[in-house]
């Protein structure tokens, strides 16, 4: 959208940046050139992996597949702890060009030598802040019976949610704590439009995961953790919740979350939600999948990669009930 004296005013994230000519917004990719708004990093990839599904961690999703891994640079909110620093708080445009096209035949290459390959993660920086490029592979891809994965902050508006929802079969959304102000100060940025990301998203029939990392003193007491998984209770109970643990990075030298906490964290969390996990811990069985009936392991799991399944289709093969899965079990 056109403002005065040139500049453009962009509607993709929350924060409505308003960009002068020749300027960037927030998130250091969305460029004002001539009155124009251009995605300055489309096509241009910092990041190209194949990596385990449970890795972005999405454990609920074609569990033991394999996704084809691409990002870039660029991020709207500046998390104090981040660990992708380096692209996502950098103007700097890498040189390597891939077309979303050609993305998608490295992928289809690829699934030719392994059927575990399930489809394309869009990760590692902020993917809704590569808009325009997620969409024009995410449909290339949806073509050739790929699936489409967002690991995402969820810091975006809805009507441009709303638009790419039809190619997204699967999300995670990191929510980062669950009071606003945490957000304001440590994220630059604002709770409210990342639960109505989880919601709508939920709601459209996408698969949906959530990442909470807890970082000691800020966002683990055991009353924000109550709220944060009663809201996502209201949502689907059914939805697997990931407490991941911080380590010191980027501008916080905080030490590392307790295990303890983490540990107390899914304890709570149990109480509202069907599948509760840890991660960056090791001391604790924080990756398998439990039957929320009889409490047996029914997906085991070693350095998230999918190790033993024990269920009936999608059933517990002990005590028979459903468990939440969206496609293929690769165990």
């Amino acid at each position: 959208m056109k403002g005065e004296g040139g500049a453009v005013d962009c509607r993709l994230c929350p924060h409505h940046c308003h960009i002068g000519e020749g300027r960037l917004g927030i998130c250091r990719v969305r460029k004002n050139e001539g009155g124009t708004l251009y995605s300055a990093n489309y096509g241009h990839l910092t990041s190209l992996a194949i990596d385990s599904t449970e890795k972005k961690p999405l454990y609920h999703f074609y569990p033991g597949s394999f996704l084809l891994s691409v990002g870039t640079v660029g991020c709207n909110l500046r998390c104090g702890f981040c660990q992708n620093w380096t692209i996502s708080q950098t103007s700097t445009i890498p040189g390597e060009e891939l077309t979303p096209t050609g993305l998608v035949a490295i992928y289809e290459q690829k699934r030719a030598l392994d059927r575990r390959l399930a489809g394309i993660a869009y990760t590692y920086n902020e993917p809704f802040m590569w808009y325009e490029y997620v969409q024009d592979a995410a449909k290339a891809a949806q073509e050739k019976g790929a699936m489409n994965v967002l690991v995402t902050n969820g810091f975006v508006e809805q009507e441009p949610l709303k638009e790419i929802l039809p190619l997204i079969d699967a999300m995670n959304v990191d929510v980062k704590g669950f009071k606003d102000e945490y957000y304001r100060k440590v994220c630059r940025g604002r709770l409210e439009p990342v639960l109505c990301t989880v919601e709508t998203s939920k709601k459209a029939g996408c698969h949906i995961e959530v990442t909470t990392l807890l970082v000691p003193g800020l966002n683990d007491s055991a009353q924000e953790i109550e709220e944060l998984c009663g809201w996502l209770a209201s949502v689907g109970r059914d939805i697997p919740l990931h407490f991941s643990r911080y380590f010191p990075n980027y501008e916080f030298d905080l030490p590392p979350t307790p295990e303890h906490t983490l540990i107390e964290a899914r304890e709570i969390a149990r109480k509202y939600l069907d599948y509760v996990y840890l991660g960056n811990i090791w001391t604790a069985s924080g990756s398998d999948t439990i039957c929320p009936s009889c409490k047996r392991k029914v997906l085991e799991r070693s350095a998230m990669e999918l190790k033993e399944s024990h269920l009936n289709g999608r059933n517990c093969r002990f005590c028979g009930r459903e468990i939440e899965i969206r496609g293929k079990v690769f165990a």
